[in-house]
């Protein structure tokens, strides 16, 4: 995977909600018609013309950010997050508002002022403001609306030695592996690889696009937590940066089709490529939509592991989004090669 293809991807905004120009720039290459709810469909006949398996791959657009709430007097902005972002990350931190990019960053008062004994651990999103340069309300009305987007003002970039740094990996990753996918073609698949919105705020994208395609094997592309902090014993970092595609057993949305991960499994070890299952039952993706779309849907994710999810920046390895492209395409050609059609 070339640092520029997923940087252009992670560097564009969508706020769950707000999934427009990632969109955009991804229609450019895939084509693909958008539904009611936002979702980009993009759909791939089976190049056999025989009887085929129909399969949905699925890569969520949006990314967590911030929604402008209230304009204060002083002409500071109130907001609410979108998504699950944790509030220790925010003090101090640079963010980009509204369609014209406004810079601004998210202020809290000097801890030289405060009183230990009345100032809570973590500063709480209702205690904090994006302060947008303006001096009053009346001057920011100029500027800004309630109901504006804001997002991280990371910009992607190379970090050591073939890994990336950038905001919004989760899902963009997934999306660049997507693209990838659609690439090539797959005799015996009916292939429907959708972009879905809404995922961070329940999974809305995916749960209508899973009603009209009607799939009948579901594979979801993901960021996914790689916990590796300082202290952390091995078996509470969830994944590992550098260790190739990540399977998931279960989380709080979905348990995966166990024929699917066997096939999985087996897939990436004909290709000689690593694979790390997700040590963790927490969090959820699109999966838990799709698998109880209609009357199920057999499902798995494929996710590429990445530190810091969910926050300002995030990394993760170039050479973990090309594996998880390869186990995806070799999966999906295995699927229509052999007709595989699997169950709980």
């Amino acid at each position: 995977m070339e640092l520029n293809t997923l940087a252009r991807l992670c560097d564009a905004r969508g706020v769950s909600g707000d999934e427009a120009e990632i969109r955009d720039i991804i229609r450019q290459q895939a084509g693909g018609r958008v539904d009611v709810l936002g979702n980009l469909l993009v759909a791939r006949p089976d190049p056999a013309g025989g009887p085929s398996v129909r399969v949905m791959l699925a890569a969520h657009m949006d990314e967590v950010g911030f929604l402008v709430t209230h304009l204060e007097k002083n002409g500071r902005l109130r907001f609410s997050t979108v998504g699950g972002i944790d509030p220790r990350v925010l003090p101090g931190l640079a963010v980009l508002v509204g369609r014209d990019r406004a810079p601004g960053i998210i202020g809290l008062g000097p801890p030289h002022l405060l009183d230990r004994k009345e100032s809570p651990a973590v500063a709480r999103v209702d205690d904090l403001l994006i302060d947008v340069g303006c001096s009053s309300r009346e001057e920011a009305e100029r500027w800004f609306s309630v109901g504006d987007y804001a997002t991280f003002a990371t910009v992607a970039g190379e970090l050591g030695d073939g890994l990336v740094l950038a905001k919004a990996l989760d899902d963009r990753a997934g999306c660049a592996v997507l693209l990838e996918v659609l690439a090539e073609e797959y005799p015996g698949v009916e292939l429907h690889a959708v972009f879905t919105v809404q995922e961070e705020i329940g999974l809305r994208g995916a749960r209508v696009a899973a009603h009209a395609i009607a799939p009948e094997v579901g594979l979801v592309l993901e960021g996914t937590i790689a916990a590796e902090g300082a202290g952390r014993e091995e078996a509470d970092r969830v994944t590992a940066v550098g260790a190739g595609p990540v399977l998931s057993l279960m989380d709080r949305t979905s348990i995966a089709s166990r024929e699917m991960v066997r096939v999985l499994v087996e897939v990436a070890e004909q290709a000689g490529l690593p694979y790390q299952f997700r040590r963790s039952g927490q969090g959820g993706n699109d999966a838990g939509a799709i698998s109880l779309a209609l009357e199920g849907v057999p499902t798995a994710a494929i996710s590429v592991p990445c530190r810091y999810l969910h926050g300002p920046a995030s990394v993760a390895s170039l050479e973990d989004v090309d594996r998880v492209a390869r186990l995806t395409a070799a999966f999906v050609r295995r699927v229509g090669t052999e007709g595989l059609r699997f169950r709980y």
